[in-house]
């Protein structure tokens, strides 16, 4: 593999220096480098950070190839700057096997556009009944480390003590998906005015928090480490913050569009809004970036959940919960954390690729962009703005709540252990 020279980055938002990628490694980082016959990319004015890391991405395969493959997603990842990440275990057949799991991963090395590490189911069947082969699973190829019935709470205490106890053995770690069934039956949208005012069912944020808070005192009780997914309350920023003051081993994470949109868009009765957990009060995406900004909340993840066309261009009622996020997710990021003022882009590459590729154990990435690590990077031009178009997207799904509306900066490289695989905004 060639040298490659990108010069005059500004790494990690900081001053501007040359990096050198020889191979999978990046070999020196400084002034005045050359790349001796290699490829130079200049890279005057933007950010390099560190490959970014998902750890909450819907891919579909196997069983809803319609809505996403991991060829797709991955590219998509790759366009949003990822190197790395989690496909979870909704599928059909459901991830709950090492047959499974490791089908996913095989998938995901011959595509070769980022690393797919599997997130293997908590219940068989994600039905909440009985324990997956959570132990086969980590064993596997695949190597399992993060559990989840997302798109499904593991509403049984005692499942979810024993997913805890016996996941601990290994180091893994549970991700729940917070949501309590009987709260939230025939809920269409957060409680609150919004949803009065439009006679939609509600969503208590309460549904959320108990789950949550249960479940970080299980975790305290195991001795072991449960994640929380999109986390999206006030009510549940203080509940972490309170665990986390008491050393209960506790990570949560916030999706991008819980950073932006609120449920006041849900009046125009578009389905593109309709998500799970669904859009909160402005008051709520306040308390979450801030919660990202101090530390409480330790990761963005996107939650990417491609649907076709027809699942989403329906009455609101009907439409399937979800939104795409993997190639706006980086620009969302810089509208509400780094333009705010809220995040440097130091704590953007903690929050987006250390800390997450920490969480779920992907090795070799999250690494500081030093000599002697993978090349695992991604370049951004923070000065761009423009129109976000679903139309040039390389997911097979288009449902984006950002259609039309101008966010900041843009992905215009994307290297996985030293090979290109997006070139000046266009995949390789």
């Amino acid at each position: 593999m060639s040298k490659t020279l990108i010069r005059g980055a500004k790494v990690l938002g900081g001053e501007p220096q040359d990096v050198l990628i020889d191979g999978e490694t990046i070999t020196q980082v400084g002034a005045g480098l050359s790349a001796e016959g290699g490829e130079v990319v200049e890279a005057g004015g933007k950010v390099l950070l560190p490959g970014l890391v998902d750890l909450h991405t819907h891919l579909r395969e196997p069983g809803r190839e319609d809505s996403e493959t991991v060829l797709t997603g991955t590219r998509a990842a790759a366009s949003g700057g990822y190197t790395a990440v989690f496909a979870m275990a909704n599928t059909f057949p459901v991830a709950d096997t090492a047959g499974v799991v490791e089908q996913v991963w095989r998938l995901g090395k011959e595509h070769g556009y980022c690393d797919v590490r599997p997130v293997g189911a908590v219940t068989v069947g994600l039905e909440g009944q009985k324990l997956a082969e959570l132990g086969a699973m980590h064993e596997s190829a695949a190597g399992v480390t993060v559990f989840s019935d997302d798109g499904k709470c593991v509403h049984d205490a005692v499942i979810m003590r024993r997913a805890l106890e016996y996941v601990k053995a290994f180091d893994g770690v549970v991700a729940q998906h917070a949501q309590e069934p009987r709260l939230t039956e025939g809920a269409q949208m957060n409680e609150g005015v919004v949803s009065a005012e439009l006679g939609l069912g509600g969503w208590p944020a309460v549904a959320e928090e108990s789950v949550i808070a249960r479940d970080v005192l299980l975790a305290d009780h195991v001795g072991s480490r449960v994640h929380i997914c999109h986390l999206s309350t006030a009510g549940s920023v203080e509940i972490v913050r309170w665990a986390k003051s008491r050393g209960i081993r506790v990570t949560a994470e916030v999706t991008p569009h819980h950073l932006l949109l609120t449920d006041e868009l849900v009046r125009s009765y578009n389905p593109v809004y309709k998500v799970n957990p669904p859009l909160r009060t402005e008051r709520d995406v306040l308390a979450l970036r801030e919660a990202l900004a101090d530390g409480t909340i330790d990761i963005v993840a996107t939650d990417h959940a491609p649907h076709p066309h027809e699942d989403k261009d329906c009455e609101w009622a009907a439409a399937a919960m979800g939104m795409v996020g993997l190639e706006t997710a980086l620009s969302v990021v810089q509208e509400t954390m780094v333009d705010t003022g809220l995040l440097d882009w130091t704590g953007v590459a903690d929050r987006m690729s250390f800390t997450p590729a920490r969480i779920g154990g992907a090795e070799g990435h999250g690494r500081p962009v030093s000599a002697g690590e993978p090349a695992n990077l991604t370049l951004v031009d923070t000065a761009y703005r423009g129109p976000v178009d679903p139309a040039g997207f390389a997911s097979r799904s288009r449902n984006t709540p950002y259609e039309g509306r101008e966010l900041p900066g843009r992905v215009t490289h994307t290297w996985l252990r030293g090979k290109a695989t997006l070139v000046d905004g266009k995949l390789t």
